[in-house]
C-alpha cells in the first residue's frame, strides 16, 4: 500500500492501481488538435468577470478549430463537487479535483478552460504543479472589489455583509474570507477598464507567442 493525499488526509492506495498509458501518442493528438496541451486558469473575485471571459475564450478557440472546454466553478459543483462545501478545507479539495480534471484535459491536447475563485496562492500553486509538464497559465481577472459587488447578479456580496452583520459570517471571499491575487500570473487583466475582447485577445496572445496554438492561430 501506498499513501495518496486527498484533501488534507492521506489516504491508503491500492498498489493493484496502476496508470494506463493509451495507445496515441502526444504527436498524433497534436496533428488532430492543431495545439500543445495547456490548462488556461482564471481567477479572481466573485463577479470579476472570470466566467464571461471563459465561455468567451472558449468559443472564440472552437470557431478557430482548437478543441477547448471550460471547467467552470458553478458547474462542477453540480455533480464532481457536490460534496463538498467553502470551508478552507473544502475549497482546497475542490482546486485539487479541479486540477486532476484538468490534467486529463490537457493530456487529451483539450485547452482546459478553468474559471475558479480559487483564492489561496498554495493551492494554485500545487493545481500548476499537478498539471505539469502541459503549460499552465494563471489568468488573473482583476476588479476592484466595489465593481464586483455592483455586478454582483446573485446578491451574494449582499447576503455576506448581511450574515457578517448580524455576527454569523458565511465565509465568502472578498467579505470575511481572503483572497491572495496571483504574485507573477501569465496574465493579467483588469475588467473595469478592459472589454471582454480585449481580456479574451490578451489571453490568446499569450497562448501564440508561447506556441501552444500551432495552426490556424486564434
Amino acid at each position: 500500500m501506498c499513501l495518496v493525499e486527498i484533501g488534507l488526509a492521506m489516504v491508503e492506495k491500492s498498489p493493484d492501481v496502476v496508470w494506463h498509458s493509451g495507445s496515441v501518442g502526444p504527436d498524433e493528438r497534436r496533428k488532430v488538435t492543431k495545439n500543445s496541451p495547456a490548462v488556461v486558469w482564471l481567477t479572481g473575485l466573485s463577479g470579476c468577470g472570470k466566467s464571461t471571459i471563459a465561455m468567451a475564450l472558449e468559443l472564440a478557440l472552437i470557431r478557430s478549430g482548437h478543441p477547448a472546454f471550460v471547467l467552470d466553478g458553478d458547474n462542477l459543483r453540480h455533480g464532481l463537487n457536490s460534496d463538498l462545501g467553502f470551508s478552507a478545507q473544502d475549497r482546497t479539495e475542490n482546486i485539487r479535483r479541479v486540477s486532476e480534471v484538468a490534467r486529463l484535459f490537457a493530456d487529451a491536447h483539450i485547452i482546459a478552460i478553468c474559471s475558479f475563485i480559487s483564492p489561496y496562492r498554495l493551492d494554485r500553486r500545487n493545481a500548476r504543479n499537478r498539471i505539469e509538464p502541459h503549460a499552465f497559465l494563471e489568468v488573473f481577472v482583476d476588479a476592484p472589489l466595489n465593481i464586483c459587488e455592483q455586478r454582483d447578479p446573485k446578491q451574494l456580496y449582499r447576503k455576506a455583509r448581511e450574515k457578517l452583520a448580524a455576527g454569523t459570517p458565511m465565509g465568502f471571499t472578498g467579505i470575511d474570507a481572503p483572497y491572495e491575487p496571483p504574485e507573477n500570473p501569465e496574465v493579467h487583466v483588469k475588467t473595469d477598464v478592459q472589454t471582454v475582447d480585449q481580456c479574451v485577445e490578451s489571453i490568446l496572445q499569450t497562448l501564440r507567442t508561447r506556441r501552444i496554438l500551432l495552426q490556424g492561430d486564434a
